[in-house]
C-alpha cells in the first residue's frame, strides 16, 4: 500500500463515523442501512457527512436531494450541471472532469462513495471498489447498470431485461435511504413521475421511428433496444430503428443506418471531448456531409431533437429526454 494510501486510511478511520446529523426524524439509531450494489451490498454505520460521487447522473440525485453540504467531491462529468443544481453545485469541489485518481479521492476522507456504473468503480475507472471497502468506504452502483443487464461481455453490456423508469427511481430511494431523507426521495420521484406524465399526455407516435446517436462518427454508437432511450421511444409510443438489439450501445455503420433511414435523429450534444463528433454541431455538419447520411429522410427534413448525454443515459435526466423528444416529435409534426 502507498504512503498516500496509508495516509488516507488512517484519516478515514479517525474521521470516518463520527455523530451523524439527524435527518427528517431519523437518527443513527436508525443505523446501519444496507442496500444492494450491483451484486454486492452497501453498508454505512450513520448517514454520511463527506460523500463522493464519481459519476454525474448520481451527482445530480444527490443534489436534487439537497445533500450538497454533505458531500466531499464530485466527478466524471459529460455534460454542465441541471441549471436548478447551479448553485448547489458550486458548493462541492469537482475533483475531475473525467475519472480523478484513486489517491484524490482518497483525499477527501470519504466515509461513501456512489457511481453510476460499474466500470467507474472497475478496473479502467477510478479504482476497482474492492480497494474503497478495504479502506472501510461503502460503494454503492447504481442499479441501472446492473439489474437485468449483462455486463460480461465487453462494450456497453447487454439489456437482457427491459429497463423502466421505476430502476431510476429504485436508485433515488437507495441513495434517500442512505442519507436518511426518504420524504426528500419520494417528492423527487413524484415530481418526476408527473413530468413523464405531462410530457406524454395525449401523444402518440407508433408511426414515427427515431435513431438515438450518443457519441462517435467513425464508429457510431448507436442505441438499442432497451436501455434510457428505449424509456423514451416506449413512453411515446414511438419506434427505436434498431430495436432488435439488446446491446446498450452498439457500433453500427453508417450504410445500415441509411438502409433503417430514420423519420427522427436523437443526437447526443455532448461537452466532453474524449472522441469524434461529440457535440450535436460536430454531429450534424458530418450528417449533412457524409454521403452515407446526407440524403437520410431525418437529415433532408433537419428533424434533429438533441439531448444531453445524461438524458441518453439512465438517470433523472431520462425525464428531460421523454420532455424534448415529445416536443420535437410535435414540431415536426409526427405526434398523433
Amino acid at each position: 500500500m502507498s504512503a498516500a494510501l496509508c495516509t488516507a486510511l488512517l484519516a478515514l478511520t479517525a474521521c470516518g463515523g463520527g455523530a451523524a446529523q439527524k435527518s427528517e426524524g431519523k437518527s443513527a439509531d436508525g443505523y446501519p442501512v444496507t442496500v444492494a450494489s450491483c451484486g454486492k451490498e452497501a453498508t454505512v454505520q450513520a448517514p454520511p457527512q463527506r460523500a463522493v460521487s464519481l459519476d454525474q447522473g448520481s451527482t445530480e440525485i444527490l443534489l436534487s436531494l439537497g445533500l450538497a453540504d454533505r458531500m466531499a467531491g464530485t466527478g466524471t462529468w459529460t455534460d454542465p450541471v441541471l441549471k436548478n443544481l447551479e448553485k448547489e453545485n458550486a458548493k462541492v469541489e469537482r475533483l475531475a472532469d473525467r475519472y480523478p485518481s484513486l489517491e484524490k479521492v482518497l483525499s477527501k476522507e470519504p466515509d461513501f462513495v456512489s457511481a453510476s456504473f460499474l466500470y467507474t468503480v472497475g478496473k479502467g475507472g477510478v479504482a476497482d471498489r474492492t480497494k474503497f471497502t478495504e479502506l472501510g468506504v461503502p460503494v454503492y452502483v447504481s442499479p441501472t447498470d446492473c439489474a437485468g443487464k449483462d455486463n460480461d461481455g465487453g462494450g456497453d453490456g447487454k439489456r437482457v431485461k427491459t429497463l423502466t423508469m421505476d430502476t431510476v427511481y429504485g436508485e433515488v430511494r437507495d441513495l434517500a435511504k442512505v442519507f436518511a431523507v426518504e420524504k426528500r426521495g419520494e417528492k423527487l420521484i413524484a415530481d418526476l413521475k408527473s413530468r413523464v406524465t405531462r410530457a406524454t399526455k395525449d401523444i402518440k407516435a407508433s408511426d414515427a421511428t427515431l435513431l438515438y446517436w450518443f457519441a462517435n462518427s467513425d464508429a457510431p454508437y448507436m442505441a438499442g433496444c432497451c436501455g434510457a432511450p428505449g424509456i423514451i421511444t416506449r413512453e411515446l409510443g414511438a419506434k427505436n430503428v434498431f430495436d432488435d438489439t439488446r446491446e446498450e450501445w452498439p457500433q453500427i455503420n453508417w450504410e445500415t443506418v441509411a438502409d433503417r433511414d430514420p423519420d427522427v435523429l436523437v443526437i447526443g450534444d455532448l461537452t466532453r471531448r474524449s472522441q469524434s463528433a461529440e457535440s450535436a454541431k460536430a454531429k450534424i455538419k458530418f450528417l449533412e456531409s457524409n454521403p452515407a447520411t446526407k440524403n437520410l429522410t431525418a437529415v433532408k427534413k433537419k428533424r434533429y431533437v438533441l439531448l444531453s448525454g445524461q438524458a441518453m443515459n439512465p438517470t433523472i435526466r431520462t425525464v428531460d429526454g421523454i420532455e424534448q423528444v415529445a416536443a420535437g416529435l410535435r414540431k415536426f409534426g409526427l405526434a398523433k
